[in-house]
């Protein structure tokens, strides 16, 4: 009797998070851009930028499989604010 080799393909882990930067634009107000997916957005303010991240990646992702993309069903976004040390006090 011989015994059957069985390969186990390891599932690749799938991320909650989809991560974002926000930067100031180059003339005026903020840049929004995703590192996971393909996603860059604009806005006056951050709170308008967060805004249009939200909408954009809900938008890329309207009918697609997150695992596609390497994300759970539902991902969270997490956004880091650049600042260059000029804008930053030590208190």
């Amino acid at each position: 009797m011989r015994a059957a080799i069985v390969q186990w393909e390891a599932m690749p882990e799938l991320r909650q998070k989809i991560t974002a930067t926000i930067r100031r634009g180059d003339t005026s107000g903020f840049i929004g851009e995703c590192l996971e997916v393909a996603v860059v957005t604009q806005g006056a303010t951050v709170d308008e930028t967060i805004e249009n991240l939200r909408r954009a990646v809900a938008l890329h992702l309207d009918g697609e499989d997150p695992a596609d993309f390497g994300l759970r069903e539902c991902p969270t976004l997490l956004v880091t604010i650049e600042v260059q040390p000029s804008y930053a006090r030590a208190w």
